[in-house]
């Protein structure tokens, strides 16, 4: 008995003796420093430093020893909200609630403040997971603690290569491995991350631990917290002595959703956010392979759910309940290829996790490389329905078929439009050849169906097919349009674009009447045929539209030259937003095709009813009659300026200007535009016009900068216009002179000898009635003054010509 006592005190002296040079071996050499009120860092001593439990409390803490008396330089109790800084490699700050100021640890030796580094993000990591700061153990022996830490430590160096740099191994898919599985995770670097997501995908083998000895947790109590350190510790030193099993490492994700069930059967919370964490966390790492696993059927819905216990949500997410109850699999036409539906599949979650469930969570890479999974997925889907001669021609059987309902048409509709608004994930050459294949089925039959049928939502999607098809390639439905006929797509088109229907749809209509029409683009003979029908058949009725919705207006016509405002145009009652776009599309047609608007608006009197919009109470409506006046100037094509000069266009232009007043607006900018741009390119005959009949209203606005320089302008042509008329006087009657003697010479060498003085009687009678002719005027209504005599024979009376680019002007009188 004496030995064995003496063998168990000798066995105890050495077990105290490993516990004090254990203890001894943790503690770091270090300064105290604390931030003083001026900003500066006071000294408080040198110490040695541990983590240890606190006297009389439950939580571990730092503690910082005097080296010289062992006095307490330091007492601090590390918590989860607590921010802890590592500064180069020696230093640790952070601030103090308790003191209120900023104390900080300056390591003598770089390793031991990595050590303590380490061990401070060990406990606020265990403190956040609610796993090691709520267990109900006893106080332990700082060697204890000081122990069981190191061995954390040192079982997170196992899984790590020779050079501490690469991941060797993940510990085993448990319960009580989850917090270094999710260390391990959340703290890996760039190149950790893309070897960590390796080692959860890949097939490789990793060890497990064994089933025997009570060291495997059984059933529902191994969830309990008051034996979680124990079995933490067992789990690390059965690691540590490789008594383990083999598994294959492709069990990671059956595994962790086996946890994820257990935990929820048992409610237990505090383990479920932790659970989410990781899911997160692997998540986050952002690998394809990882994605593939995940976003599988198998998978997905328990992924899903350990994702709805977010524990910065104060309620449990139900996002399982609305996958199974709410979204419903829709099929308008059944698709036969089992790889297809899940696609599609796959690809809703994608966006389901990435738009509802995680998207404050998602950082950028992450979000991308989901957005290029849906992406993918999106051209594999198209390229297999595409490549399905037989699906195609089924899709488009049933859509002619007259016993669908129209809920089943409609479906029908809906998803042709998503088929054509998918193809865009396709490289270009395949969407050409697609789009090709679809017209040659005959979807512009459909299309011209869908225009007129009464759901607004049909009609959208088939727009958005046409500007799919446009954008694609234009002479497809051009040629199309152009074998048409009766009341052809274009009819349609134009019809729609005065449809009420909502601002955005007649937005859709114009921009495809622009693409049909757009002279800028590649010229072909189905382009000006489109151009020609166009012109012929709906232009007019286009300008019926905006006049039959404006109340009417005199213009300064003559009663000849008068027309009836509305022609076979619908209503009185088209939307301001529909008569905007239709005037929007008529100054697109007079930039795109200048002569054929001209000969149109010149016989039908069409400028004259779109500026009826200048009676509208819309200003906006107003202004896009000044903007349409504005380009018609801006061709400077002489018939459209003769045009407008001749029927006094520009009256209704200034009617209201004036009646705007001083207001500074949108109207007021643009008339004083337009007279800018009449003055800068010179366009003489517009600005003589606007002066002579529209000065007395203008004549308010001259203190505007554009009004002084018009009236500047037509003060420059007046008075260039004096001196040539100066100067053309004399010479013109020197001419007429010398035309009058040389025919009175030749008059007389014509005559007989004998006859002399009947032929002085001749020419005092033709010098007679020079006399008689009436005295001409020059425009200004001042008469020639006849400085020569009556007696000097003349052959013609004088006429004052300004300038050769006045002959053809004829003002109207003001008004």
């Amino acid at each position: 008995m004496a030995e064995q006592e003496g063998r168990d005190a000798e066995a105890g002296g050495d077990a105290a003796a490993a516990a004090v040079a254990s203890h001894t071996s943790s503690m770091q050499r270090v300064k105290v420093y604390r931030l003083a009120d001026g900003g500066k860092w006071d000294d408080q001593g040198t110490g040695y430093v541990s983590i240890d439990y606190i006297e009389g409390s439950k939580e571990l803490g730092l503690t910082v020893l005097d080296e010289d008396d062992n006095d307490t330089l330091l007492m601090h109790n590390i918590t989860s909200d607590d921010i802890y800084r590592k500064q180069e490699e020696t230093i640790i700050s952070w601030r103090d609630r308790e003191a209120a100021t900023d104390l900080a640890l300056s390591f003598q030796e770089a390793a031991g403040c990595s050590y303590i580094w380490e061990h401070i993000c060990d406990i606020q990591r265990n403190l956040q997971f609610s796993n090691l700061g709520a267990l109900e153990v006893g106080p332990r022996q700082s060697s204890e603690s000081l122990e069981a830490s190191r061995i954390m430590h040192s079982n997170d160096d196992s899984f790590r290569s020779a050079n501490g740099g690469e991941f060797r191994e993940l510990p085993p898919v448990e319960l009580s491995n989850l917090p270094f599985i999710l260390k391990t995770v959340l703290e890996a670097g760039i190149t950790d991350q893309m070897h960590v997501a390796e080692l959860i995908t890949q097939d490789i083998m990793f060890k497990d631990r064994p089933s025997a000895g009570g060291s495997h947790m059984s059933g529902r109590q191994a969830f309990s917290h008051a034996f979680f350190a124990e079995r933490l510790c067992q789990s690390q030193d059965l690691w540590l002595s490789g008594n383990f099993s083999s598994l294959c490492q492709n069990d990671f994700f059956p595994k962790i959703v086996d946890i994820f069930r257990m935990c929820e059967d048992l409610e237990n919370i505090d383990d479920l956010h932790m659970i989410f964490k990781l899911v997160k966390g692997i998540i986050l790492l952002n690998s394809p392979s990882i994605f593939d696993k995940i976003f599988s059927d198998e998978f997905i819905l328990d992924i899903i759910g350990a994702l709805e216990y977010d524990p910065e949500v104060p309620r449990v997410q139900n996002h399982r309940a609305f996958l199974k109850d709410h979204v419903v699999f829709k099929e308008a036409i059944r698709i036969e290829n089992v790889s297809v539906v899940s696609k599609i599949h796959q690809t809703y979650r994608i966006g389901y996790l990435k738009d509802v469930i995680l998207p404050r969570i998602l950082d950028d890479a992450t979000l991308a490389s989901l957005n290029t999974m849906i992406h993918s997925n999106n051209a594999s889907v198209i390229s297999l329905l595409k490549d399905d001669t037989l699906f195609i021609r089924r899709l488009f059987a049933r859509m002619r078929s007259s016993d669908i309902s129209m809920e089943s048409k409609r479906e029908l509709v809906l998803f042709l439009h998503e088929f054509c608004t998918l193809s865009k994930s396709l490289p270009l050459v395949q969407q050409l050849r697609l789009f090709r294949d679809l017209s040659g089925e005959g979807v512009f039959e459909i299309i011209s169906d869908v225009l007129q049928s009464q759901d607004r939502k049909i009609i959208s999607a088939g727009t958005d097919i046409l500007i799919l098809f446009l954008n694609q390639d234009p002479n497809l439905l051009r040629s199309y349009i152009v074998q048409q006929e009766g009341n052809s797509l274009l009819g349609l088109l134009v019809k729609g674009m005065v449809t009420d229907f909502s601002e955005e749809m007649h937005c859709q209509f114009l921009e495809i009447l622009r693409i049909l029409m757009d002279s800028f683009t590649t010229s072909g003979a189905h382009r000006d045929v489109v151009i020609e029908i166009f012109y012929e058949r709906h232009l007019d009725y286009l300008v019926d539209v905006i006049a039959s919705s404006c109340p009417p207006r005199s213009l300064s016509r003559s009663s000849s030259n008068s027309v009836h405002v509305g022609g076979n145009a619908e209503g009185h009652c088209i939307k301001p937003e529909i008569l905007l776009n239709v005037c929007e599309l008529l100054c697109f047609c007079v930039v795109h095709h200048p002569y054929r608007i001209k000969c149109n608006f010149l016989m039908n009197n069409a400028i004259e009813k779109i500026l009826t919009l200048t009676q509208r109470r819309e200003k906006f409506l107003v202004v896009a009659a000044v903007r349409f006046m504005r380009t018609i100037i801006s061709r400077n094509d002489d018939h459209l300026i003769r045009h407008v000069v001749k029927f006094n266009l520009l009256k209704p232009i200034i009617d209201v200007f004036v009646d705007n007043g001083e207001r500074y607006n949108m109207l007021h900018s643009g008339v004083l535009e337009l007279l800018e741009y009449i003055r800068k390119e010179n366009i003489k005959t517009l600005i003589i016009y606007a002066i002579e009949s529209f000065w007395d209203e203008l004549a308010i606005f001259e203190h505007f900068g554009s009004i002084q320089a018009f009236k500047l302008k037509y003060q420059q042509y007046l008075e260039s216009a004096e001196p040539r008329l100066n100067a053309s006087v004399p010479d013109m009657r020197k001419k007429a002179e010398q035309r009058g003697l040389e025919k009175e010479e030749e008059d007389y060498f014509n005559e007989d000898s004998d006859e002399e003085d009947s032929g002085s009687g001749r020419r005092a009678k033709h010098a007679q009635n020079q006399n008689n002719k009436p005295k001409s005027k020059v425009p200004n209504g001042s008469e020639a003054d006849d400085t020569d005599g009556a007696s000097r024979p003349k052959s013609a009376g004088l006429v004052d010509y300004d300038d050769d680019d006045d002959e053809d002007f004829n003002p109207p009188p003001k008004k």
